[in-house]
């Protein structure tokens, strides 16, 4: 499929929300198929650091990838290979057989910092193709396909909560099932209300380590321990903390929330020690001493922290966590907040 002749008449611009977590890894088959008897579910809030993809016409028969951070790629259609950092995104193509094509990807998330880039922009190509072929953007069968795709690539399972909160913003906890065919998730948003999720802006604080995650060699770990039955209790306690911490967080009790997201972060530690790196440590430490608690993004190993506590601690924990972060090359509190829109095709 030629995409060209229809780019040539209208750029195609899409852009999508990336996201923090809470039960992350139950989003895993391996994970939800086995403790379906304790409804598995994940929470997480999409953030307004979005990922913008942009389709203009390019030579036909070619597909040209560009983005920040990332060496610009130029290949045909008949280059087969899914290796390297723009692998997913050749597959989105590949998948639609589509050529003729000039991708340029815009974060406005640091690079590989385990809020769900790589996802997001996944999703954000697929709205935008469906876009240019004035088809339906339908969020729960893109965030389906973005999933399946990345899995296909990675050659590993994968999750699905950066994909569902890309494509449909807001809180939400997902709950993993399976349908009469296939994998579902069920959305069951947190708050009612955008005045309540603006609300909850100021319970919350994001920073980035500085250090680039690598989330494969975590989850690696996570599922093997699962599978031979040695972690299998403490991602039964990670499944019931996770319904405890929504409900602490849907009724704004920030004190209770705070300490469920410490045990939380404390049991994966256990697992996996290096799930933070010094300065994770430091800000996880710094966040308890103030009563707040604090937890990695995605599978850790790098990229991102999260807190939530009282309104006051988390406005003095913002003055602490910038004074550790500022020897830190790259690390910083992120200026972001909650974002209620999904995918978003720009007209």
């Amino acid at each position: 499929m030629n995409l060209a002749p229809i780019l040539e008449k209208k750029q195609i611009h899409v852009c999508v929300p990336c996201r923090i977590d809470f039960g992350g890894t139950l989003d895993i088959s391996t994970f939800y198929l086995p403790l379906a008897g304790l409804k598995p579910a994940t929470l997480n809030l999409a953030l307004d650091m979005r990922t913008h993809v942009y389709l203009s016409p390019w030579d036909p028969g070619r597909i040209k990838i560009s983005s920040k951070g990332f060496d610009t790629i130029d290949r045909s259609l008949d280059d087969k290979g899914w290796d390297g950092p723009m692998g997913l995104m050749f597959a989105v193509f590949q998948y639609f057989n589509a050529h003729g094509v000039h991708l340029h990807i815009e974060s406005e998330s640091p690079v590989r910092s385990a809020l769900g880039g790589s996802s997001c922009a996944a999703v954000a190509m697929i709205a935008a193709v469906y876009s240019a072929l004035e088809k339906q953007i339908n969020p729960e069968h893109i965030a389906w396909l973005a999933h399946y795709l990345e899995s296909a690539v990675a050659g590993v399972l994968c999750g699905v909560q950066d994909q569902a909160a890309a494509a449909f913003g807001g809180v939400n906890l997902w709950e993993w099932t399976f349908g009469h065919k296939s994998p579902e998730f069920i959305r069951c948003p947190v708050f009612d209300s955008h005045e309540k999720i603006e609300k909850l802006n100021r319970y919350l604080l994001v920073a980035y380590c500085g250090i680039p995650h690598d989330s494969g060699d975590v989850n690696a770990r996570w599922v093997n321990e699962f599978k031979s039955g040695r972690a299998y209790d403490a991602f039964e306690r990670i499944t019931r903390l996770t319904r405890q911490f929504t409900r602490a967080l849907g009724t704004f009790s920030f004190k209770e929330a705070a300490q469920l997201m410490n045990q939380e972060t404390a049991i994966r530690c256990e697992m996996t020690p290096d799930v933070l790196d010094n300065t994770g440590i430091r800000l996880w430490e710094s966040a308890k001493a103030r009563g707040c608690g604090a937890r990695f993004t995605g599978a850790g190993g790098g990229g991102c922290l999260w807190a939530i506590g009282e309104e006051t601690d988390i406005d003095k924990l913002k003055t602490q966590w910038q004074n550790i972060l500022d020897p830190v090359d790259g690390a910083m509190v992120l200026d972001t907040a909650i974002d209620n829109r999904g995918i978003f095709v720009h007209q």
